[in-house]
């Protein structure tokens, strides 16, 4: 489950604004800063737009185990993420392993 804390982390986390939270979720940014803040409770449906995008976007939810309780955390870590942006960045065509 999604509560506003653990969305204003996660979107902390994959550094991301509300707008731009607000374009990828198709969520209005008044919806996100409300539920963020605990001033409104979106409905389900717009709770798992904005869960779906955070994930898009890098974040891994946790849920709650015993006493363990949810959090939110990058999918991949900084180490990772810069050696994919720097494969990312590469460029040039690919071509056939000759592994037989």
């Amino acid at each position: 489950m999604l509560t506003g804390p653990m969305c204003k982390a996660a979107r902390s986390l994959v550094q991301v604004t509300r707008t731009k939270l607000a374009n990828n979720a198709g969520v209005s940014r008044d919806v996100i800063e409300h539920f963020e803040r605990g001033i409104g409770s979106p409905d389900a449906n717009t709770v798992t737009a904005l869960k779906d995008a955070l994930e898009d976007l890098g974040a891994v939810f946790i849920p709650e185990s015993g006493s363990n309780g949810a959090g939110v955390r990058l999918k991949f870590s900084r180490s990772v993420t810069d050696r994919l942006q720097h494969l990312v960045n590469e460029g040039g065509l690919s071509g056939k392993d000759a592994i037989p």
